[in-house]
């Protein structure tokens, strides 16, 4: 799939921002589709067939959370990276946990909005499963032999520091809530800081400076992200 054959859907109410992605994406070779609120967004979606959806939270006729709610309830499977408020870390979450696959918050910049697009496209066109070796920088994880290497020396991480690693592997590029960790890991048992605990360990050993980190950033009260997987 090119650029050039993406359409990407933006659902905002805000004609500033709508014109700032419209002249933005434009540029990096997308095709831009408009709505001005959920109602238009959903007719756009049914009409148009976008690649992407963009999603503003705050919307004049449905909560933004609610119209996610219902394409994720009507199975819709398209990429949807929504657009919040810098503050607004519950909102954020709840969209996470809706089924949204990212977010981008108000004021951003283009780099940073295309490169979460790429990941967003390339995560939904990955067929379902784990890649067999994963690979990012100086870490490497094979995930058949359970085997993580940093510049190719093996490093030895316990049971959970593994699971964690796993998981964050599986969604390379994309931010992982501390909800879904906990849930996938101790379904959901235990507390936030005991996740904060193994992910500081966890950074001990596979960071060159465990606290200004390259591999696994801290998305702040939301969450996890492990930098995406190196392409070929």
């Amino acid at each position: 799939m090119t650029a050039s054959s993406v359409k990407i859907l933006v659902v905002d109410d805000e004609p500033a921002i709508r014109k700032l992605l419209r002249v933005g994406l434009t540029s990096e070779g997308y095709a831009v589709l408009e709505a001005v609120n959920a109602r238009a967004a959903i007719s756009q979606v049914a009409e148009e067939q976008p690649d992407l959806i963009l999603l503003d939270l705050g919307l004049p006729d449905m909560a933004g959370h609610d119209l996610l709610a219902k394409w994720r309830s009507d199975a819709l499977e398209l990429p949807i990276v929504v657009l919040s408020s810098r503050t607004d870390e519950t909102g954020i979450v709840r969209a996470l946990e809706l089924g949204a696959d990212d977010y981008v918050t108000k004021p951003f910049g283009m780099k940073e909005l295309a490169a979460r697009i790429r990941v967003a496209l390339r995560h939904r066109l990955q067929q379902q499963g784990e890649r067999p070796i994963f690979k990012t920088g100086d870490l490497s994880v094979d995930l058949v032999k359970r085997i993580v290497k940093v510049a190719d020396t093996e490093v030895k991480l316990s049971p959970k520091e593994y699971d964690i690693l796993r998981i964050l592997v599986q969604y390379a590029g994309k931010v992982i809530t501390h909800q879904h960790l906990l849930n996938q890991i101790w379904d959901g048992s235990t507390d936030v800081q005991y996740l904060r605990v193994y992910v500081r360990q966890l950074r001990q050993k596979i960071e060159r400076i465990p606290d200004q980190p390259q591999y696994i950033t801290t998305e702040t009260g939301v969450g996890y992200r492990l930098r995406e997987a190196e392409q070929n």
